[in-house]
């Protein structure tokens, strides 16, 4: 709500006369909401806003301007922009039927123009971002965002803004290689697992990490090893030698956080996944 004053004044024979003050009120009709289908970041992860923009009025708002600051913060001397719009992301609903893709102004801040809404409706914008090598990663570990929506009509532009926190806990993947790749009959080859945590905190033996693989050709066993050291049947891992299902103890397997570092000058972030190589060694 906006309040405004206004005054007229008679003259006459150089005489000045001021009237009395009038008082009005500009009711905003106008509101915006802002939401993220995720309430984590990581590096690399996408994330899907949704702006839910509603008019109360009985009149269309045309040609607004909605402008997303993508998570700008200060760092040093200039501003940091931790989210990266993803291009041609952008989805536009009038009172949820799909419409014709608006313009993309500028990627950052993300500006998109030509937004209508009508009277006593509603038109949400979606948009994907991607979390950059910026995203604060110590410190207030959060990222928030804020959307502006203006243009015509309005006395004062309406906004909105949500905020996302840095994922706890490990964040895993696993990749799988042999060697060597062309191996004879009764020759000998090597799994390699290399998991990979790119969480910051430890995946422990409390969260119970399994490897399973089921080895065709069925292998016959001569060495397990995790980290170079050797792992012990039963106690650290399980095998059938007649199907060739191959499982790790639960808890067996810990896998350290990751690490990571940042340029004082650019205020960029280096990660450095945490890692933990497990090698099944046998033969065919």
């Amino acid at each position: 709500m906006a309040l405004f004053t206004n005054q007229a004044t008679l003259t006459y024979n150089d005489n000045v006369i001021n009237s009395n003050i009038v008082t009005g009120e500009i009711v905003q009709v106008l509101s915006v909401t802002k939401n993220a289908l995720s309430e984590t970041y990581e590096r690399g992860r996408t994330i899907t806003y949704i702006i839910n923009i509603v008019n109360s009025s009985d009149a269309d708002f045309t040609d607004l301007t909605v402008t997303d600051n993508l998570g700008s913060y200060a760092f040093n001397t200039s501003n940091l922009v931790p989210l990266t719009y993803v291009d041609r992301s952008v989805r536009y609903f009038i009172k949820g039927d799909l419409q014709t893709a608006p313009t993309v102004a500028s990627a950052s801040p993300l500006t998109i123009t030509g937004i209508t809404v009508p009277a006593n409706g509603n038109a949400t914008v979606v948009y994907s971002a991607t979390v950059n090598e910026f995203a604060p990663l110590d410190g207030e570990t959060q990222i928030t965002n804020t959307v502006t929506v203006s243009g015509r009509g309005l006395s004062s532009p309406v906004t909105a803004e949500e905020t996302v926190t840095l994922e706890t806990g490990p964040i895993l993947s696993i990749t799988k290689a042999v060697c060597p790749l062309s191996v004879p009959e009764n020759g000998t080859l090597t799994y390699t697992f290399v998991i990979r945590n790119n969480g910051f905190t430890e995946a422990a033996a409390a969260d119970n990490l399994v490897v399973r693989d089921t080895f065709d050709p069925i292998l016959n066993i001569t060495g397990v090893t995790l980290n170079g050291t050797a792992l012990t049947p039963t106690t650290d891992y399980t095998y059938n030698a007649e199907t060739g299902e191959f499982a790790t103890v639960a808890g067996a397997i810990t896998v350290p956080a990751a690490t990571f570092v940042r340029d004082a000058e650019s205020g960029a972030y280096s990660v450095t996944p945490g890692s933990a190589i497990l090698t099944v060694t046998g033969t065919i």
